[in-house]
């Protein structure tokens, strides 16, 4: 049986397009196909789309003997390596999420919720009354130091600031839609020489594996069995054969964590902030949450607080930091919607059109958090962290950051946007991050400075 129609463009045209303006390419093949079509978004691989919730629902709950992962690891291996959590299929993944999932308990990650409160204090010091900074750049900091001290228990020395300084250098090689050709064209993963764009990138690649391989041989050396960092947890973790994971796996998932446990979060507080301040209203009913919680909330509190967790299901709802979810290919043949996929057919979830529902969110291109709070939406109606056994495993920890992160910043600062400036969705890498630029401006220091710490 062929595959749903599709995009009469080119496959050459389609990967342009998915690189340059992914939500155009989805919309105006959505108008015309409806809730499932074929496109050509990475490579000569065909992939269908589906935005019909029902066969969201089939996909993620199929089993892998029917339908099983798969990534385009021309995109992410070269930077995650092989092992990733994100990479790996079958058995292998079932291991490895096993092996991973103890550090991201509920308990354990609330641990954490003091070292988010003051980074983010230390980290908005530096903001200047009356002079425009860029939030981006803000946030990135701040998550990244989040990660590295949960991570690899790391708040100071001099791997902590040279990992601070390598990796949003290495992700910044992508970190635009042009740069991050790169990433979707093979052909240009070619090293010229160190000053040519893969061949930085190989050399930083290259300095970043020196500082992870140099902290696991340490803890090797010099285990502790009191440290609760992540990299500890890693590594004292055995499979069901009693097995550890080895240096490459534990290099690789230390990647993927750090990879995709800042870059994504810096991207989603960004957005956060420009919601905020560009809708006075959400601004208002939020800072009054804040203010009437009382100052001996502690910080789980905080996280529950209703309207702060709709503006961030908001947030990842309009503009979800992945536009799709990670791929499904056929293994036996499965048929969805009434119609019939053969083994071997990718079929992809796409996260934004599921969110761009008018019969699921009215008026989708606006921001209302409200949405959140008059209805519950299934898993297969809201997915920004994906969904099935693929769900992001950091997914409660990046919404308790996003809480806490906000939270604080609301409490100590009086913010405005510069210029009514405008920020539009822009391709960094895989991900689909806010466009750059100093649009934020401290106008006060708020009175209410202090937060809670107490978890």
């Amino acid at each position: 049986m062929p595959l749903p129609d599709g995009p009469r463009i080119s496959k050459f045209m389609q990967r342009l397009q998915w690189i340059f303006n992914p939500f155009k390419l989805m919309e105006t093949s959505a108008e015309v196909y409806g809730d499932y079509f074929t496109v050509y978004p990475t490579s000569n691989q065909p992939m269908v789309f589906f935005s019909n919730p029902q066969a969201i629902q089939q996909i993620f709950t199929s089993s892998l003997e029917q339908l099983d992962a798969r990534t385009s690891n021309q995109v992410l291996q070269p930077l995650l390596g092989e092992n990733s959590l994100i990479l790996v299929n079958g058995l292998i993944h079932q291991r490895q999420r096993r092996l991973l999932t103890p550090s991201f308990h509920g308990d354990r990650m609330k641990a954490y919720g003091e070292i988010i409160a003051n980074v983010t204090s230390q980290v908005i010091s530096s903001w200047q009354v009356g002079k425009p900074f860029s939030v981006r750049d803000s946030m990135q900091e701040i998550s990244l130091k989040v990660i590295l001290r949960a991570v690899f228990g790391l708040g100071e020395g001099e791997r902590f600031r040279q990992l601070q300084e390598l990796l949003p250098s290495l992700l910044d090689l992508t970190g635009s839609p042009l740069r991050a050709t790169v990433a979707f064209f093979p052909a240009l993963q070619v090293d010229l020489g160190a000053w040519s764009p893969w061949g930085i990138f190989l050399r930083q690649r290259q300095q970043v594996d020196e500082l992870l391989y140099a902290e696991i041989q340490e803890r090797r050396d010099h285990p502790d069995s009191s440290r609760s960092d992540i990299l500890s947890l890693m590594m004292s973790a055995r499979d069901e054969n009693g097995e550890p994971m080895t240096d490459v796996e534990l290099r690789d998932e230390l990647m993927t964590l750090l990879v995709a446990g800042h870059e994504t979060t810096a991207s989603a507080l960004t957005w956060a902030l420009y919601w905020i301040h560009r809708l006075p209203q959400v601004r208002e009913k939020l800072l009054a949450e804040l203010d009437n919680f009382g100052d001996n909330a502690n910080l789980s509190e905080i996280s529950r607080l209703p309207y702060l967790t709709a503006v961030c299901q908001e947030t990842l709802r309009i503009y979800p930091i992945l536009p799709i979810a990670i791929p499904r290919v056929v293994k036996s043949p499965i048929t969805i919607m009434g119609y019939e996929f053969e083994p071997g057919t990718w079929l992809t979830p796409a996260i934004y059109l599921v969110h761009h529902r008018p019969d699921l969110y009215p008026e989708p291109k606006q921001f209302k958090p409200e949405r959140f709070l008059e209805r519950q939406y299934s898993q297969y109606e809201y997915l920004p962290f994906g969904g099935g056994n693929r769900t992001c495993i950091g997914m409660a920890f990046a919404m308790f950051e996003m809480k806490i992160v906000l939270a604080t910043v609301l409490s100590q600062f009086q913010l405005a946007l510069a210029d009514n400036h405008l920020v539009k969705p822009t391709r960094r890498g895989i991900t689909l991050a806010p466009s750059g630029g100093k649009w934020l401006v401290a106008t006060n220091q708020r009175q209410k400075a202090k937060m809670p710490v107490e978890v």
